[in-house]
């Protein structure tokens, strides 16, 4: 008789040989980067929070405000749960592509271009053009959430000036004052720098929430003095504010090709699965009790409705301005590590490269502040930068995970493949119905104001 240990045995080796006969045509992208400052875990963890949780977040009262306690609540897990789903399919793709070409790492725009090269015959002609437009769309998205970022902290630091002086000044004034410390922060060039003052602004965020939170807390309101359910032409706006809040794709990209293990950014306890669940969980939170406490008297931002002759809330204004200050860097530094790529081959040999990349640095920090001095409006600029960021965080993942998988999927049968091209084109439609409506919507009401 057959021995069976001795079948086990004979098994194991078998799979012990195939397997080190197929390492050699192995490739693993994580196994071959070359980082010079790679980030930890717990150190991408921290930027990824410091990416998400920044107005957005302040902005989700006015949100439930426009979409009502119950479509709140349920649209912020939705959207949540989402945006989670489509950075798993978005760095899925980016590791398949990065295994079939034999390269370490991809930017999104690249992954995106290498999709459209592995797709169907129809759209390997539209490869060429898909990095450059992924490119442009994505930095209008980063200069539009920096304008929200300016606006931000000029509104918060007047709020807390005017306390204090009887001539009230324009907020416009303030946003002059702070090109020169924008541009100073804009002018660091590695990401590793950055790390501390991340760690700073998180803690000041974090003792920020505590001061709102208190205030909140105080003396609530019974839930049935607010609406479950928002006016339809308003719900637009929430899912527009929620989006801006939670899509950061183009951000998390970069955090995670500069990983020292990024094996641990889409594991099941990874990166991914406890930023966004710890994300969605806070935005849930402040904008369920946020609109509870004040209603339909917000002021766009939840900093504006707490007392404004109190120390407590003026300190929790001013260190909130400090977070949002290092936010405007991580995204000025992802805005020009794409531009700043289509120019460095050709200023290889330049002596004056340096002073080229810092002329574009000021550039950029210049361009947002006219922007934001154009449309000063906060609930409105979010939700227009929200609903614009749908296309580029949603759509885009999913359109490329069904180019790259799609003859995977075709082998396993029509069942399998029918759902897989159903799962995604359903994503696609939702980006695109969250782009026409809040888009649309915005430009309605930012018109409105200017009238």
């Amino acid at each position: 008789m057959v021995n069976l240990n001795e079948v086990t045995i004979l098994n194991s080796v078998l799979i012990n040989l195939q397997t080190t006969k197929e390492k050699p045509n192995f490739y693993n992208p994580h196994h071959h980067r070359n980082v010079k400052h790679p980030t930890s875990n717990f150190e991408t963890f921290i930027h990824f929070l410091k990416v998400c949780i920044g107005i957005g977040v302040l902005a989700m009262p006015s949100a439930f405000r426009n979409a009502g306690y119950v479509v709140g609540t349920l649209g912020t897990l939705i959207t949540g749960f989402i945006c989670t789903y489509t950075l798993h399919l978005a760095f899925q793709t980016s590791y398949e592509l990065c295994k079939k070409k034999k390269v370490p790492s991809l930017t999104y725009s690249a992954c995106v271009a290498a999709a459209f090269e592995e797709g169907p015959q129809l759209t390997r002609k539209f490869a060429p053009f898909a990095e450059f437009i992924v490119n442009f769309f994505l930095v209008l998205s980063l200069i539009g959430s920096n304008c929200v970022y300016i606006v931000f902290i000029s509104t918060n630091i007047k709020s807390v000036v005017d306390n204090h002086f009887t001539n009230s000044i324009d907020v416009k004034m303030f946003m002059i004052y702070l090109i020169i410390p924008i541009t100073l922060i804009c002018c660091i060039r590695n990401l590793k720098f950055l790390i501390p003052l991340s760690s700073v602004a998180n803690c000041l965020s974090l003792l920020s929430f505590g001061i709102i939170f208190y205030y909140v807390f105080r003396d609530v309101p019974s839930l049935s003095s607010r609406e479950p359910v928002g006016t339809i032409k308003n719900i637009p706006l929430f899912f527009g504010t929620a989006l801006f809040a939670m899509v950061s794709i183009g951000m998390i990209f970069p955090l995670e090709n500069e990983m020292k293990n990024p094996e641990g950014f889409c594991s099941v306890f990874g990166v991914i699965n406890c930023a966004m669940l710890f994300i969605t969980i806070l935005f849930t939170f402040v904008g369920f009790f946020g609109y509870l406490k004040y209603g339909e008297t917000n002021n766009g931002i939840i900093t504006l409705d707490l007392p404004a002759n109190e120390v407590l809330p003026q300190l929790m204004k001013l260190m909130l301005s400090i977070s949002i200050y290092s936010c405007y860097s991580l995204c000025n530094h992802v805005s020009i590590d794409i531009i700043w790529k289509h120019f460095e081959t050709k200023m290889e040999k330049n002596e004056y490269k340096i002073w080229w990349e810092y002329t574009l640095r000021l550039s950029l920090v210049l361009l947002t502040f006219f922007l934001a001095v154009v449309v000063p409006n906060l609930e409105y600029l979010i939700s227009f930068i929200g609903a614009f960021c749908s296309t580029m965080g949603i759509a885009l993942p999913a359109i490329i995970n069904l180019l790259t998988f799609l003859d995977v999927y075709r082998k396993q049968g029509c069942l399998r493949l029918s759902l897989f091209i159903l799962r995604n084109f359903l994503i696609v439609l939702i980006a695109i119905f969250a782009f026409i409506i809040g888009v649309s919507t915005c430009i309605k009401n930012i018109i409105a104001i200017q009238e």
